[in-house]
Formats: C-alpha cells, structure tokens, sequence
C-alpha cells in the first residue's frame, strides 16, 4: 500500500475537542479492490492504525457536508481503533451452508415459540395498537423481533459506528455502501435519539432490537410513544413499530398471511416452481395443489407463487405478497419462512406437515461453482460461475432435469452435482 506524506496545514480538520487522529502524521491511503481487509494485517500495529485515523481524517470533508458537526465528529472518533471482529467476520468464507431443515428447527424452535407467546402477552396492547395503525400483523411483528434479537435477547455486541468505520475504511467492496450507512449512524446521534456509546448491534452495523441499518432507521423507524426520539434500542414499542411500518412501506397486505404448506399432485409440471410463476390460488387449486393441512384457501382470488425450498423432495408453499415482503427485512427464503411460520406458532398454529428429505443437501459456494461449470460444458450456459444458485443457474438446471428426464425442479443438491460428476 502506497504512503504520500502530505504538508501543509490541514484545513479540513473539525475544531473544537481534538482527535487522536489530528495530531497524528497526516497519510493518503490508496486501497486497491483487490485487497481483502485481513489481508491489511492491522491487528494493534501502530502502522494500521495510522492508516485508519488518515481514513477517519479524509471523511471529515464528506460528513461535515452531510451536516455533521465538529463536535459530534471529535466525540464519536477520538480514541477510535478498527473493530477486530468486524475484520475477522467480513473476511471469514463459510464452507458450510445449513440446510433449510436445520435453519427452521433452531429458528423456530419450542422455546422460542414459547417465548413468542408470552411477549404476546406482555406487550399485547401495544402491539394491537400497532396493527391497527400499521395494517400489520401483530404476530409477524413478534417473528421478526423473535429472529432477530431473540426478543431482545442479543441485539449484538459492537459499537456500530466503530464497526461501520472499518467497514467503510478497508472493505473490498461496497464502501461508499458503508460509508453511506456510517455517516446516517453519526447523524442519528447528533439529533439526540442515542448516545453513541450506546448505539450497539452487529458486526455490520444492523442495530437495536429489530436490527435496522442507519438508513433504514432514517426512512422507516417509528416514534411510538412520541417523546420526539426514534428509539430502538432501549424502547420496544419504537422498536416493534418501527418493523411494523418497514413492512406496511414495502407493501404488506393487511389481514392476508404469507404463504400455505401445500402438498401436490402425480404428475405435476415443476417447472412451474420457477419462483416467478404467479397463478392465483384458484388457478393453482385447478392444477391440484391442496393444503398440507387439509384445509381450503380462504380467498381463491389471491396471487401466489410456488415455492420449493428443497426441491421437489421436500414440502412445497405457495407464498403470498407477504412473504416475499418479509424477504425485503432479509433476502433469503429460509428467513422468510421462519419468519412466517413462527408468526403462525405463535398465534397456536400447527407445525409443518411436511418431511424433508435429509440426504438432499443444499450445495456451499465452491461446489455451486463447481456445478456451474459443468453445466456450462453441458451445453446448459449459466454464464461465469460465480457460486451464487440465481435465476440463470436454477434454469439451466431444469434444462438439464428435463434432458435426463428428472424432475425439473431446479435444486441444487449434492445429488445432483455427484450425478453432474460421474457424467449424468
């Protein structure tokens, strides 16, 4: 990494209570892409430490256009060192991917459906006060305070500006992203809704109870109890609220669920579960879909797309707008599942019906790679292998179903790679 002293004075430096970082040796850092912040090796060293106050030092232009002053600049930083776990968690590549099975079980496990009951309990007026100004259900409200922080449980361990800091400081991707996101964190503190020593969270910047980034605080967080703060860190009700007007703004339906365990029928074309093919429930009734549960659909007329988070082994959804408006808090089906299904435990709804088939197993990052490629010298084009299972891959790989005369349902499995291998 290049060092370029600079002189001159600094005219761009806060006034008022001193930094650390003024006094120290003024450095331009220039961060190539391609360089993954641990590989930075800046655990303590005097020298990584350098490189981050002239970070802190060239921000202050950015922030102090943002409307951020001084003083809240100087107290939020001085003293400030990069989050060691921040570095270690963004840098660290699981191998490992849970199966949807295992995520469901700890997700919504017994204790905390449990749990989930009685904080319906303990906070029932506020919450019915929330759904009727929301449109929200109160229950999916819980769910996802439930997920999140188990209740309140854990909202995280880190200061959520340091750790924004050195994300936006030696991330290799996405800075301006967390820059963004750090300089809506200082704003968030200088209008007085927490003291930064207490705005905590994760190693990523998500805070509070419900786990908003900063701009996501700015846009949606809610003022419940009306004391002019958007509090939700210590306040509940501001918390629950403020996940309640997250969904209503990005278009929950109110008075619908999110989606119904289904179960279908011999001979059912799956490459209809292409999670884009929308057909109303009567339409899809038509197609003999049915219930798990062996009850009707309440309202034919919804619009629903087919869902099969394992593939056609194991239990089948239709998911309502609701569900896919849960995935805006967290883009990834098995959350939005969770989230849907523990609402409905803790209403005293029943468990799914369905078995999963164990031995299908989801694929990590290097064998999606992997998969990828072979389908490409199949002839089935997914583009470059990126490890990612998106739309492309998932079609190609029906393609290839439908070649072999599999069922086309589109997962990616380690059966499937095997087969894929031995030159299936």
């Amino acid at each position: 990494m290049t060092k370029i002293g600079l002189t001159g004075k600094d005219t761009t430096r806060p006034r008022g209570r001193s930094l650390r970082v003024i006094s120290a040796p003024v450095l331009s850092l220039a961060l190539s892409a391609a360089v993954s912040l641990a590989a930075t090796v800046w655990a303590g060293t005097a020298q990584a430490d350098a490189r981050f106050d002239a970070f802190i030092r060239n921000m202050w232009p950015e922030a102090r256009a943002a409307g951020i002053t001084p003083n809240t600049y100087n107290a939020v930083f001085t003293d400030m060192t990069p989050d060691p776990d921040t570095v270690r968690l963004m840098s660290a590549q699981s191998e490992f991917v849970k199966p949807v099975w295992d995520y469901l079980g700890s997700a919504v496990s017994e204790s905390r459906i449990e749990t989930g009951r009685r904080m319906l309990q303990e906070h029932g007026a506020v919450l019915r006060e929330i759904e009727a100004r929301y449109g929200v259900d109160r229950a999916a409200v819980l769910a996802v305070w439930g997920m999140e922080t188990n209740y309140g449980g854990f909202m995280g361990k880190h200061n959520v500006i340091r750790a924004l800091a050195t994300l936006a400081y030696g991330a290799p991707r996405r800075q301006d992203f967390w820059k963004g996101e750090l300089i809506t964190a200082l704003a968030i503190v200088q209008a007085g809704h927490v003291r930064h020593e207490q705005m905590i969270g994760s190693w990523a910047g998500a805070m509070g109870h419900t786990q908003f980034m900063p701009t996501s605080w700015k846009r949606y967080a809610a003022d419940y109890n009306g004391d002019g703060k958007r509090d939700i860190w210590t306040s509940i009700p501001d918390a629950l609220a403020s996940t309640a007007n997250y969904l209503k703004e990005h278009g929950w339906q109110t008075g619908k669920t999110w989606g119904y365990e289904i179960r279908l029928p011999r001979g059912f074309d799956y490459s209809l579960a292409d999670d884009s093919t929308t057909k109303t429930v009567a339409e899809w009734s038509r197609l003999g879909v049915v219930r798990a549960n062996g009850k009707g659909f309440p309202r034919p007329d919804d619009k629903a797309v087919l869902v099969l988070p394992a593939g056609a082994a194991g239990p089948g959804f239709l998911m309502l707008r609701n569900f896919f408006v849960i995935k805006r808090y967290n883009n990834a089906t098995a959350y939005a599942l969770a989230v849907g299904h523990l609402a409905d435990r803790i209403r005293g709804g029943d468990a799914l019906v369905g078995d999963w088939s164990r031995d299908q197993l989801p694929l990590n990052k290097e064998q999606t790679m992997q998969l990828q490629a072979a389908l490409n010298r199949k002839g089935f084009s997914v583009g470059n292998p990126d490890g990612l299972a998106g739309p492309a891959t998932r079609k190609a790989i029906r393609a290839f179903q439908k070649s072999r005369g599999l069922i086309p349902d589109g997962y990616a499995s380690v059966t499937l790679l095997a087969q894929m291998q031995r030159g299936g």
